[in-house]
């Protein structure tokens, strides 16, 4: 029997491993002709990009998708600003500090404009915070990330005091996201928010000047821009090629200069390119299967803990995601604030799975319903290896594939997706608190189903103070707490591919989708 299984497995991982390798063979043959001759002429100081989506408004308060950040984020700039390398710095704010544990204040940047003239000032911050968390950003998702904020006060042209309700460790990050970039408070209220949503305009080193909706974006540099020698690329061109296959071939022909969202059945393709080159970023994107600890038979700890002990986690990586993931061993990646090294993920032990189902019991042929995503290809691969695994140690997994959107809106918030579910989680705020709160508070929107009162006392604790130290020895108290109960089977942290044609210098793959071009340049 045990060598049945075995086989079962191995049969299983060959599979998987086919497909990808079959995927990346055909790529490869077609564009193995002229592989060696950089197939880009006719721009000189002009870049283009092919980005996978459109979020329809660059608004910055009615979006929280990754898409708008691809672009925008050349178009905007908040008070402070987040590195490549992760790293919070002086953006439209030149330096800040707490007068009390409820004010916080900033020194602006003077001399700065607006990409159409306008005055950066305090006035440009007050109107952008009002707007953001006054009735119109409250149609939008971003108003619900900053509610701790009561009010701006202008002290004078180049001062505001951020008056808080309660201490907010997570404000200064957050400060550095998509709803806090500071917009044009003239500009807004002359043209009206439905016009700007279409015509954005901030104070980034690159101007929107066209926009076809699902279909391209057109930057040109800021003549206005306060950062002497940025941008050094002179026009940007955004195309929106949703479908990965045409993204790649638009790449081999030359069309785009840079492919984001490489596919991992597609890196093989683009490193056999010699006049591109293949690059990578680890992101704060993790991936799980999420428990519903309200069903039987995972409502046991044990149970839990059986199935984390069944699956390979590092097998996955390596196999079904060609190496381009890492493991985790919470629900967070490791450049979260919060995230416990000292915590290893649950080694691969189908044995003492084995007997932890037994002392749990639960019968050999126990059936169980997972629910994913059925346009998410690789993780339906991802989903195919763990039913693998689960059934070398009795478990028959029933795999559910369903719209995205609907997993994701309507089974998981209501309980409606089985003993376990995909679930993946961006980790924006780069800090666990985001993360926690959102899927282990009791009554939160994503966490129908976990509850446990030590929990919540940690997540409160870590709420209540700006002291990092403080913080940080909460975290790992809570994370060896949830380490102990599982919710969920951790699997991967996702790794970005971008393909980048060789006349583009100086070009860094972002970790958090925030495409920055201002310090790039073009080979002549």
């Amino acid at each position: 029997m045990k060598k049945r299984f075995a086989m079962l497995l191995m049969v299983a991982l060959l599979v998987v491993v086919t497909a990808l390798s079959g995927c990346s063979s055909s790529k490869g043959s077609s564009s193995s002709s002229g592989v060696s001759k950089n197939p880009v002429s006719g721009r000189s100081n002009e870049l283009v990009v092919g980005v996978d989506g459109d979020p329809h408004s660059w608004d910055p308060i009615a979006t929280f998708l990754l898409a708008w950040s691809n672009v925008a984020n050349s178009v905007f700039e908040g008070l402070v600003n987040r590195d490549n390398n992760l790293k919070i710095h002086p953006a439209l704010a030149t330096s800040w500090k707490y007068i009390n544990k409820n004010t916080l204040q900033f020194k602006l940047r003077k001399g700065v404009k607006f990409q159409d003239g306008e005055p950066f000032n305090a006035a440009a911050v007050k109107f952008t915070f009002d707007r953001l968390l006054g009735p119109e950003g409250k149609k939008g998702p971003q108003q619900a990330n900053y509610t701790s904020i009561d009010h701006v006060q202008i002290i004078d042209n180049n001062t505001v005091n951020f008056i808080l309700k309660q201490p907010d460790p997570v404000l200064i990050t957050k400060l550095a996201g998509y709803g806090a970039v500071i917009v044009p408070p003239k500009y807004i209220k002359q043209h009206g928010a439905q016009y700007f949503a279409n015509h954005p305009i901030g104070t980034g080193p690159y101007k929107m000047t066209s926009y076809k909706k699902d279909n391209q974006v057109v930057l040109e540099k800021n003549k206005y821009y306060w950062k002497s020698g940025e941008p050094k690329i002179g026009k940007v061109v955004f195309r929106i090629i949703p479908d990965p296959s045409t993204r790649l071939a638009d790449f081999q022909t030359g069309a785009i200069d840079i492919m984001k969202t490489v596919q991992v059945s597609q890196a093989a393709t683009v490193k056999k390119l010699k006049y591109a080159t293949l690059m990578q970023a680890s992101t704060p994107t993790v991936y799980s299967l999420r428990f519903n600890v309200k069903k039987s038979p995972v409502n046991h700890v044990k149970v839990r803990q059986a199935i984390n002990y069944a699956i390979d986690k590092k097998a996955i990586i390596d196999k079904v995601l060609n190496g381009y993931g890492k493991e985790i061993s919470t629900y967070q990646s490791t450049l979260s604030f919060g995230n416990n090294p000292n915590l290893k993920p649950y080694p691969y032990d189908p044995a003492k799975a084995k007997k932890l189902l037994a002392s749990a019991g639960v019968k050999n042929g126990t059936s169980l319903d997972m629910f994913i995503s059925g346009s998410d290809a690789t993780f339906k691969e991802v989903a195919q290896t763990v039913s693998a695994y689960l059934q070398q140690v009795g478990l028959k997994v029933n795999i559910h594939t369903v719209d995205g959107s609907t997993l994701t809106s309507k089974l998981t918030p209501t309980g409606k997706a089985g003993q376990f579910y995909q679930m993946g989680w961006g980790g924006w705020t780069l800090d666990f608190d985001n993360t926690a709160y959102l899927l282990y508070s009791k009554g939160q929107f994503w966490n129908p189903d976990f509850y446990d009162p030590q929990v919540e006392k940690l997540l409160a604790a870590e709420r209540s103070t700006v002291d990092q130290t403080k913080r940080q020895k909460i975290f790992m108290q809570l994370t060896q707490k949830l380490y102990n109960d599982v919710p969920e089977v951790n699997l991967f942290q996702t790794v970005a591919l971008y393909a980048v044609n060789n006349r583009v210098v100086g070009f860094a793959p972002p970790h958090d989708d925030r495409i920055n071009l201002a310090q790039s340049s073009l080979k002549k």
